[in-house]
């Protein structure tokens, strides 16, 4: 800052407004003055503190669609129990003193939940009504579905250990769209490979979450500062479940579905500005930087551009081969294995249960197709809701 001083025509020396000098940069190289108010030359200059700017990289949302998603699914399944009513439409029935809402026997049951039939009427994903009827919609419907207590446990519990930490990064808009668009791949997957018997499950919407964090580690790598450790603990929690998923009566499908589905939506929506132009964006007051920083690295584009274009391709192709009625296992011959893994100790055979029946008086003898085993019930009078649950009961 240059100072300078001018006599008066009294010889007296007065103080005048000093100037901080800037030169123009037209042609006769004219010096401007700009204006800062200065103390008198008498007194000792005080050096102004450097103000930092405080450093906030992203902001920190508050939860609320997390816990919406859990108390939705809560919903439904007392909705969908209270509709299964087991004690007017089953012979067997868990917990009757919880009146509407008891549980099918373990037979028909074993999560401790409806019946097969209720499921269907709620809007579980069944391949045939989304071929043949156009009733699209399942394959959105079926993940608000659960089989039982403790399928709905399990989810809600992952859904509360994952989806709270990503909510508050990334805010409701981006967790909502990972969940939802997760979900209907996993649906959608599913309904390409296993199309024998029904599906319901919020499984694929968290498989996508979890695809989700994946991708975004990869994208955002520059922000992390346990870059490896992150990396190999989050790829051994996905590993460990989708190992599970290879376990008879769990749709590992869906899982996979969900899974690639969020890892490659996390490239396009879970996209993080690079460190060093955060850095640079919150430099003081008064700093010029030497080079000015992108926002996004040439790497997290290209990632984005192809993430987006498989998306697009595989979800429209997808859907196409669906309402085509097409199987995927046609054409791919050993990707049964990828659901369920036979072994001496359980079977992968997932055919329907049916059976014949035959009535004597207030007896009825059914015998399952598929086993050849057969049972005597005594129905006074007996209707088409429990004749399927102990078909159900016989055949498992």
């Amino acid at each position: 800052m240059a100072r300078d001083l001018h006599s008066s025509s009294s010889g007296e020396i007065q103080h005048v407004r000093s100037s901080s000098w800037r030169i123009s940069s037209n042609r006769h190289n004219v010096i401007h003055p700009v204006d800062i108010d200065t103390p008198p030359p008498s007194a000792a200059p005080t050096p102004s503190p450097v103000v930092y700017r405080e450093v906030k990289h992203f902001k920190k949302w508050t939860v609320w669609l997390v816990p919406c998603f859990i108390a939705s699914n809560t919903v439904m399944f007392l909705i969908t129990m209270a509709v299964n009513n087991c004690p007017k439409n089953s012979v067997h029935c868990i917990g009757r003193f919880l009146g509407r809402l008891s549980f099918q026997s373990f037979k028909e049951n074993p999560l401790l939940g409806p019946s097969s039939s209720t499921l269907l009427k709620m809007g579980a994903l069944q391949v045939s009504r989304v071929v043949d009827k156009r009733q699209v919609w399942l394959l959105i419907t079926c993940i608000w579905l659960h089989g039982g207590l403790f399928h709905l446990l399990a989810n809600m519990l992952s859904l509360v250990l994952i989806g709270i930490q990503l909510e508050q990064e990334f805010g409701f808009v981006r967790i909502g769209c990972l969940y939802l668009i997760s979900g209907l791949g996993g649906s959608l997957m599913s309904a390409l490979f296993i199309q024998s018997n029904i599906s319901v499950g919020a499984s694929g919407a968290l498989f996508g979450l979890l695809g989700g964090m994946l991708s975004e580690i990869i994208t955002n790598w520059t922000i992390y500062s346990k870059k490896v450790a992150t990396l190999v603990t989050l790829l051994a929690i996905i590993a460990v479940n989708l190992a599970v998923g290879i376990l008879p009566h769990v749709d590992n499908f869906a899982h996979m579905g969900g899974f690639l589905s969020g890892f490659f939506l996390g490239f396009v929506i879970l996209i993080r500005p690079q460190y060093s132009w955060i850095t640079q964006k919150y430099t003081p007051p008064g700093f010029i930087s030497t080079s000015i920083k992108p926002k996004f690295q040439m790497y997290q584009r290209t990632l984005w551009a192809i993430s987006l274009i498989v998306l697009i391709t595989g979800f429209t192709l997808g859907l196409v081969m669906l309402l085509r009625g097409v199987n995927a296992n046609d054409y791919c011959s050993w990707c049964h294995y990828l659901s369920c893994v036979p072994t001496s100790r359980w079977s992968c055979k997932t055919s329907p249960s049916f059976c014949t029946a035959s009535q004597v008086g207030n007896n009825w003898n059914l015998t399952c197709s598929g086993s050849g085993e057969s049972h005597i019930y005594t129905l006074p009078s007996a209707t088409s809701s429990q004749i399927n649950g102990l078909c159900s009961e016989v055949c498992g």
